[in-house]
């Protein structure tokens, strides 16, 4: 599964990506944030996991996924100078994008204690060139290293679910997703004001 939706993404346009990055944002409720004019858009599901999306004016974006319950958990290790490795081989314009930044609920701080510097923790680091996506490479040696697998101790299949690639992405089929997961408790009337809901913010964000 995270390989076929790691596909997927490759597949979708970024102008595509950034538009389901701003829907589930704006269902979500969580408010975008501009940060040295590139977008921020995040996800999370109140339990520790989140999706972190950056896009910027030159078309290149980052992606950060954070599962807790990981070996990439770094954030629990405490270990800045791990956790900047991660980013390795990410231009730094975009890296700068989480370095020495406010925190918040997606995103919390490691901080070097020798330095005070400071880095949003993140589980799994995905960038785009502008061409194409990419695997960091300090986040792929470092899953060499511990033997770890990327897409699936990232997070990645369950932290861009939300953002259906390869699916249809409409706002009946994420409300009957949601109805299968028991949001709704079979009730038709919740379930109609939340499809009246999220087709508002559709409208109104293309």
């Amino acid at each position: 599964m995270s390989e076929e939706i790691w596909a997927a993404l490759g597949a979708t346009s970024l102008d595509e990506v950034r538009r389901r990055a701003a829907v589930i944002d704006a269902i979500t409720e969580i408010t975008p944030v501009e940060v040295d004019g590139a977008e921020r858009f995040a996800w999370n599901d109140c339990g520790g996991q989140s999706a972190v999306w950056y896009f910027t004016p030159d078309k290149q974006a980052l992606l950060l996924t954070f599962d807790h319950e990981t070996d990439l958990n770094l954030y629990a290790e405490e270990d800045y100078s791990v956790q900047e490795a991660l980013y390795g081989g990410v231009p730094e314009s975009l890296v700068a994008l989480v370095r020495n930044r406010p925190e918040n609920y997606e995103s919390l701080n490691l901080v070097d204690a020798g330095t005070g510097a400071s880095i949003h923790y993140a589980g799994g680091v995905f960038w785009f060139d502008g061409e194409r996506w990419a695997q960091a490479e300090g986040f792929l040696e470092h899953c060499r290293r511990e033997e770890l697998d990327p897409l699936s101790e990232s997070g990645f299949a369950y932290c861009v679910g939300p953002y259906r690639f390869g699916e249809e992405f409409t706002p009946e089929a994420i409300v009957e997703e949601r109805a299968a997961d028991g949001w709704y408790e079979d009730d038709d009337v919740e379930r109609a004001e939340a499809l009246a809901e999220i087709r508002e913010i559709f409208a109104r964000l293309g």
